[in-house]
């Protein structure tokens, strides 16, 4: 028996047979050749064969998980397509004189190696892109069998280093009961998939390829981050009856999927869902949402050759807010930058670009994008609740600027004749240190706060939360975040405003208590955290939550906070 310790990436129990789920052989002999137009061809073979592999797989990512991680499957067939790596390939092949094999790995471990040195988180993700890609291509130059998830027929559990989107994006959860890598961490894009296909998931284990042989029985507690390696009969009894206890505990929340949000003394909360695509509003509903929190309209941007068009955007508003009905539906206008780019918009070269030309900044000098969005979005607003807010917003300047161009849109609209709603609230993101510190003199203009706290909290920290050497950093629960949190609420409140939050904080056990207390209106969340979140918001009550604020905020440690809400909530 081995247990290993990682990331619970994707809650549930697995108990299967392992699968080793390992890269091909593409160990290659590099060939002097007298034919160049020859291996070009090859080339071209393998790379069309690659293609249409990964377009089989966009649609059926489209299908099972919708089009947010389809988007992935665009950005890899962009790869394939973009002549800035085929060229050089097939310049090296003429060259060089070298076999196709040679050419594309040189060429592309030397892309590789130049994003990976990106000070661009969005860079850094690229090389990975290049890497699954290029090994995809060099596997069919070698006519060597690609790894296919998707032919898996009996129940496992996959072992991995780590899973690639396209390996992810396979998994048919008949059969694939969990995994388990070396390597990754929560935001990985396989973590998010297995949240979104519900299958339980540990990453970051450092060595389970290692210590996991093919067939051996695994348990993987996705609830917990453990793996268990060859357990002992006990212990496979043990998970069974962990298995069937949350399996039981899915069906009690699922009881919730109608009912309000309320604390144990009746008050109402309002747990909404945080969504990127049409698509995600099935899973919203499925699991009682009250209502969408978060739209991120920057994918409607992404994986496309140019800029979507007003009745593109048109339709995928229309389209949320119908299936909404009078359900609230928060839109964050464009958020582009950061580690979010767009290939066909060139934007600067920035030392640091999560603090540089993005989101609210790129929308006010960029106002022909912006006020396209704006357009799409006020003709959409007849067709339910919208609520339009602004990301990164750092002074009042802007968020004047901001409201004042959706003004002028709309006074466009009406003046052509178009229908617009007159009950739009127009918000802000608060996810600047300097915006929740004068969060009063802001609430004097917004109609609502949402606090994006992914940001707020390694801004706050100066902690890029992407850099492991850093980590212990991003602090949620550290009492700076928290009395940032409370400024906002309370200057929220004291103009009769709402303040609602959209980070990952929103639906963490941990940080749900602290955020009754401080006053939360709105909790946004993935959609397949409102129903734990609902019953967990039912035995607990504001009022006491409310009593313990003063000590909490005074709490000099993040350490002290968990200590102290684990004692409070959990006896």
């Amino acid at each position: 028996m081995t247990h290993l310790q990682g990331i619970a990436a994707s809650s549930g129990i697995a108990i299967a047979k392992v699968y080793p789920l390992e890269a091909p052989d593409l160990s290659y002999s590099k060939q002097d050749i007298q034919q160049p137009e020859e291996e070009v061809k090859r080339l071209h073979e393998a790379l069309d064969t690659s293609k249409s592999e990964l377009e089989t797989i966009k649609e059926h990512t489209k299908k099972q998980l919708g089009d947010e991680h389809a988007e992935i499957f665009s950005a890899h067939l962009l790869v394939l397509s973009d002549p800035e790596l085929i060229q050089p390939i097939e310049d090296k092949i003429k060259s060089d004189n070298v076999n196709a094999e040679a050419a594309l790995d040189e060429t592309a471990n030397m892309f590789i190696d130049m994003f990976k040195n990106m000070d661009n988180e969005y860079m850094r993700e690229r090389a990975a892109d290049i890497q699954d890609v290029t090994k995809r291509v060099m596997a069919h130059l070698l006519n060597v069998t690609f790894p296919d998830p998707a032919l898996i027929n009996e129940e496992v559990v996959i072992v991995a280093d780590d899973l690639t989107p396209s390996d992810t994006a396979q998994l048919n959860k008949q059969y694939v009961k969990g995994f388990t890598t070396d390597i990754g961490g929560r935001t990985s894009h396989s973590a998010i998939m297995a949240r979104s296909l519900e299958i339980p998931a540990v990453v970051g284990t450092k060595n389970i390829t290692s210590q996991a042989e093919k067939d051996s029985m695994i348990i993987v507690d996705g609830i917990n981050g453990d793996v268990i390696v060859n357990p002992t009969d006990e212990q496979v009894a043990e998970y069974k009856k962990k298995q069937d206890e949350f399996e039981e505990q899915k069906k009690e929340w699922a009881k919730l999927k109608d009912e309000p949000t309320v604390t144990s003394e009746g008050e109402h909360v309002e747990l909404v869902a945080n969504i990127g695509t049409p698509e995600d509003v099935e899973g919203v509903l499925n699991n009682g949402g009250e209502g969408v929190g978060l739209y991120r309209t920057e994918f409607l941007y992404m994986g496309k050759s140019q800029l979507p068009t007003e009745e593109e955007q048109y339709d995928a508003y229309s389209s949320v807010l119908k299936q909404m009905g009078d359900k609230p539906v928060v839109v964050r206008t464009l958020d582009i930058g950061g580690d979010k780019e767009l290939d066909y918009l060139e934007l600067p070269d920035e030392m640091n670009p999560f603090l540089g030309y993005r989101a609210i900044r790129l929308c006010l000098e960029r106002d022909d994008i912006f006020r396209v969005q704006l357009r799409a979005l006020l003709r959409a607003s007849v067709h339910g609740n919208l609520k339009i807010m602004f990301p990164m917003i750092a002074t009042l300047d802007e968020f004047r600027q901001a409201k004042a161009i959706l003004e002028e849109e709309r006074e466009k609209l009406n003046n052509e004749g178009q229908d617009v709603s007159d009950d739009i609230e127009v918000g802000m993101m608060v996810e600047i240190p300097a915006t929740a510190v004068i969060a009063r003199q802001f609430a004097k203009e917004v109609d609502f706060f949402s606090i994006g706290t992914n940001d707020l909290i390694q801004y706050t920290m100066a902690a890029d939360r992407m850099n492991e050497r850093v980590s212990y950093l991003y602090q949620p629960y550290n009492p700076a975040i928290l009395n940032l949190v409370n400024n906002v609420i309370e200057a929220a409140h004291a103009e009769g405003k709402w303040a609602g939050m959209c980070g990952e904080m929103a639906g963490d056990e941990i940080a749900i208590p602290i955020l009754l207390g401080l006053g939360l209106d709105e909790f946004s969340m993935s959609a397949t955290s409102i129903l734990p979140a609902r019953t967990q918001i039912r035995d607990l009550s504001k009022k006491e939550m409310a009593s313990y604020k003063e000590e909490i905020l005074s709490m000099g440690t993040a350490e002290e906070v968990v200590a102290f809400v684990k004692e409070k909530t959990q006896s």
